[in-house]
């Protein structure tokens, strides 16, 4: 029986997770080119190309958490041998050094690929503990529901903090150095560097506290059928490479991740070039960038919260496939509405709805996965399989930095202009509506070749527990 502390507490890793995960997805891009101080092409390379780097660790992290053996269990350890360095890792990836831009570039690289890896030693095993906390698929939606429930909190958290806090330090702790003292400053965030590296510090605390409780809180309870005594590295990764639905799986959540991930990253520069709102709430510091980014957070975590019963109803693939189909339709409608605040956020929250019901699904499909290959090969390797996930996750987010950094460029953006050119604010447009609707186009594909159904879930089910049964026997 799985509590509801322990659901919460499974929760509240992907909490941590996501607070620092939203600073990466939203802001880095915007950072980079305007706070510290390199072009968006060269941005979105380095994201690229670290990024790249970074999901093939998923693999090795996966493998290595599989064969992990402690008294705690195989992937609950990670949360506190990691959480530490992973706030301090935020804290120097988010330092604005007083190099040259060869020296920047370097120091770019350096500090981000890091920052990635650490994310992956807390992440891909935090990801892993989802099939070992329970064997029943009904319990694994439920967990992968508060999961992505709490991840939302935590990313709606981060929207509600980072932007007032990067404003306070750079007020109070700044120095000498100079905001943006234009009118761009009046449409967006700080570009203060001390604001920022305070800012992501005083997040960073947070989501130590969190990695923790989700450590105390949770429990590794399933058990492999056979002894891993003998398990093979080549053989797990030739199962899973064998694995059909999982690379149906993986080029899905692919395509879905880089939805999120255009849409996003250039949110920061629509509002500011195209919308140009001077709006900031009363006694919150919020500009219209949060505000949108908040409105973003709670429909997609009403949409986290219908998920579980309405995949109950329908099923897990169905429900997909509806949800990524009217994402991408609603993003195509955002493309031709007004220049009106109205309008923006009505149709940022009704896609948000829908885009929250894709990704507690999938997760929990990673984790049929995981019964699927142990049926067939005898082998869980619930690491391997859940780092390939957030694998998919990484590229996904690279793939669509990097190409959001790549059109910037493309379509001539200028870092801290107070006005930019028709060319550039049409391809803002473009890449916060049409561009994110093709990606929907292709998980709906992706989707709809997926072949393990509900029922065939619940029958991969029923055998394992017959041989778990068995074993114990033994």
């Amino acid at each position: 029986m799985i509590t509801l502390k322990e659901k919460i507490g499974y929760g509240l890793g992907d909490a941590a997770s996501s607070m620092f995960w939203k600073i990466f997805g939203m802001y880095s891009l915007f950072f980079y080119t305007d706070v510290f101080g390199i072009t968006a092409a060269a941005a979105g390379t380095m994201f690229l190309i670290a990024r790249l780097w970074d999901s093939l660790t998923d693999l090795l992290v996966g493998i290595m958490s599989d064969r992990t053996r402690t008294r705690w269990g195989k992937y609950r350890p990670y949360l506190i041998w990691f959480a530490i360095p992973f706030a301090v890792m935020g804290v120097i990836t988010f330092y604005t050094p007083d190099f040259g831009q060869t020296g920047k570039l370097v120091y770019a690289y350096v500090t981000y690929s890091l920052m990635m890896l650490v994310y992956t030693l807390v992440n891909v095993p935090y990801a892993s503990l989802l099939a070992v906390i329970s064997s029943d698929p009904l319990d694994r939606n439920t967990l992968s529901s508060y999961r992505m429930a709490f991840a939302f909190i935590g990313s709606f958290v981060t929207f509600m903090l980072l932007q007032p806090l990067i404003d306070f330090f750079a007020k109070n702790f700044g120095g000498d150095i100079a905001a943006v003292t234009t009118a761009v400053a009046e449409t967006s965030v700080s570009t203060n560097p001390v604001g920022w590296v305070m800012g992501v510090g005083a997040i960073g605390v947070i989501c130590v506290a969190l990695f923790l409780l989700c450590f105390s809180w949770t429990k590794e309870r399933v058990v492999q059928i056979e002894s891993e005594e003998n398990a093979s590295v080549k053989q797990d990764l030739k199962n899973l490479f064998n694995n059909a639905p999982w690379w149906i799986l993986v080029a899905t959540g692919l395509a879905a991740l880089l939805f999120n991930a255009i849409r996003d990253s250039v949110a920061i520069y629509y509002f500011r070039d195209y919308v140009q709102a001077g709006y900031r709430m009363a006694g919150t510091g919020w500009d219209m960038t949060t505000i949108y980014f908040l409105v973003g957070q709670a429909a997609n975590l009403l949409g986290v919260m219908l998920a579980p019963s309405l995949s109950a109803r329908f099923g897990k693939r169905r429900t997909y496939m509806i949800a990524i189909l009217m994402a991408g339709i609603l993003s195509t409608a955002f493309f031709y509405i007004p220049n009106s605040i109205a309008w923006i956020l009505i149709l940022q929250f009704s896609i948000s709805i829908f885009a929250g019901y894709v990704l507690p699904l999938l997760w929990s499909m990673f984790s049929d996965i995981v019964d699927h290959q142990e049926l067939a090969t005898g082998r869980r390797a619930s690491g391997l399989i859940f780092s390939s996930s957030s694998m998919s996750q990484k590229l996904g987010w690279a793939i669509g930095t990097a190409l959001s950094g790549w059109m910037l460029a493309y379509f001539k953006y200028m870092p801290n202009a107070v006005q930019q050119s028709a060319e550039t604010i049409r391809g803002e447009q473009f890449m916060i509506s049409l561009l994110p609707a093709i990606c929907c186009v292709l998980a709906f594909i992706g989707m709809y070749f997926y072949p393990l159904s509900d029922k065939k879930v619940r029958e991969n089910y029923e055998q394992l527990e017959v041989k778990r049964a068995a074993a114990k026997m033994k």
